[in-house]
C-alpha cells in the first residue's frame, strides 16, 4: 500500500506532462498495429499500403501483423493486441454479435470508416455458355472453404440472386480462393468464386481463352434475400473496364463494402490522425493502389446494423462536416 500511494503523484506528474505535450504526437509516438489475413491477401496489400503512408506523412508507428484468417484478426482488435483491422463490414456486425462462423462475440470491435466497395461474383469459362447464376442449376460451385470461411456466405449470396440455394448445384470443395480459380481452370468445379478484377481471374482467363461472370437478378425480392445472409449486402453496378476482366458489359454484383475497424481501446487521437492520413493522401495512397482510389470523404461515413462507431471516427467526420448516410 505504501509503494503504491508513493507512485500515485508519479503517475499525476507523468499525465501532467503528456497533456502538456499534447496527446496526438504522444498517440503517434506509439507503435500501432494493423491485423491482416496473411501476406499476398487483399487487405493485407491495402494495409501495407496505408500504413506505408501513415508512416511516411504523419510519421506514425504503424506496423502490419498477418493472422491466420479472419477470426483471428479481428480476435486480435477486440482483445486489444492489434489497434486498426480492415474487413467486410458483414464479418464485423457478425463478429460482434457472435453468430454465424464466431461463437463467442467480440463487442469491442469498433468501425472507423467506409474505405471501398467490393463487388463479388462467381465466374465461369466462356465457352461453358453459361451467362446467368441461375444456369448453375445441376452444375458444380466451390463449397467448404474451411480456410476462408466468410466465402460460404458471399456464395449463399449469389446463388440467392440467381433465385437458387445450395440444394440446386453440386457442391466440391475448396479450401481458398486461389484453389478454388485453379480448380476451375483445370475443370474440376464448373465456377469460381472471386472479386471483380482479381488479378487471379486475369490469370485464368488468359489460360482457358476467356472468362466471364454471371449475371444476378437485382430487384427487391433479391435484395431482400441476400439480406437475409448477411443484413450489409447490396447490389452495385460494374462497368467493363481492361482491369476488370470477365465483365463484357454493365453488370450488377452482389456487393459489400470493406470497412476500418478499431477496437474500442483504442484513443480517439489515434483514430483521427489514421483517417487524416486516409483522406488527405487519397492520391498517394491510390498510386499505391488503385483500388484505394475509391476512398470518398462523403461516402466514408456510412451506417450499418448491429455495429458502433468509434467515437474518435465520429468527431473526425463531425470536424470535417460529413453527416452519416444510411443509403446502400
Amino acid at each position: 500500500p505504501r509503494e503504491e500511494q508513493k507512485m500515485k503523484p508519479i503517475h499525476t506528474i507523468l499525465m501532467a506532462g503528456l497533456l502538456a505535450a499534447g496527446l496526438a504526437p504522444a498517440a503517434q509516438a506509439q507503435v500501432q498495429s494493423f491485423s491482416t489475413p496473411p501476406q499476398g491477401s487483399v487487405w493485407n496489400t491495402m494495409a501495407s499500403v496505408i500504413s506505408g503512408e501513415a508512416r511516411t506523412s504523419a510519421g506514425m508507428r504503424l506496423v502490419v501483423q498477418p493472422y491466420g484468417g479472419n477470426a483471428q484478426m479481428m480476435q486480435a482488435v477486440n482483445d486489444a493486441l492489434a489497434e486498426f483491422s480492415l474487413n467486410d463490414v458483414n464479418d464485423v456486425i457478425t463478429a460482434v454479435s457472435g453468430t454465424g462462423d464466431y461463437t463467442t462475440a467480440m463487442p469491442d470491435l469498433r468501425i472507423v470508416a467506409r474505405i471501398n466497395p467490393f463487388p463479388v461474383g462467381l465466374y465461369v469459362r466462356e465457352d461453358s455458355g453459361m451467362t446467368a447464376v441461375s444456369d448453375l442449376v445441376g452444375r458444380s460451385v466451390p463449397s467448404g472453404w474451411d480456410a476462408f470461411p466468410i466465402a460460404r456466405s458471399h456464395i449463399s449470396a449469389i446463388l440467392a440472386a440467381g433465385g437458387l440455394d445450395w440444394d440446386d448445384v453440386e457442391q466440391v470443395p475448396v479450401p481458398e480462393l486461389i484453389r478454388g480459380s485453379d480448380d476451375m481452370a483445370s475443370g474440376r468445379v464448373d465456377s469460381a468464386f472471386f472479386a471483380v478484377g482479381g488479378p487471379k481471374v486475369a490469370e485464368v482467363d488468359a489460360s482457358v481463352g476467356g472468362v466471364r461472370f454471371l449475371t444476378v437478378d437485382d430487384n427487391d425480392e433479391t435484395l431482400a434475400r441476400i439480406r437475409e445472409v448477411r443484413p450489409a449486402f447490396y447490389f452495385s453496378e460494374i462497368a467493363p473496364a481492361p482491369v476488370r476482366v470477365g465483365v463484357p458489359e454493365p453488370m450488377m454484383f452482389v456487393t459489400w463494402d470493406n470497412v476500418l475497424v478499431a477496437g474500442a481501446h483504442v484513443p480517439d487521437e489515434q483514430v483521427q490522425a489514421l483517417l487524416a492520413v486516409l483522406f488527405d493522401n487519397r492520391d498517394a495512397i491510390g498510386a499505391a493502389y488503385p483500388p484505394l482510389l475509391a476512398l470518398n470523404l462523403e461516402t466514408a461515413f456510412r451506417e450499418y446494423p448491429g455495429v458502433e462507431y468509434h467515437p474518435g471516427a465520429v468527431a473526425f467526420f463531425d470536424e470535417r462536416g460529413v453527416t452519416m448516410t444510411s443509403d446502400q
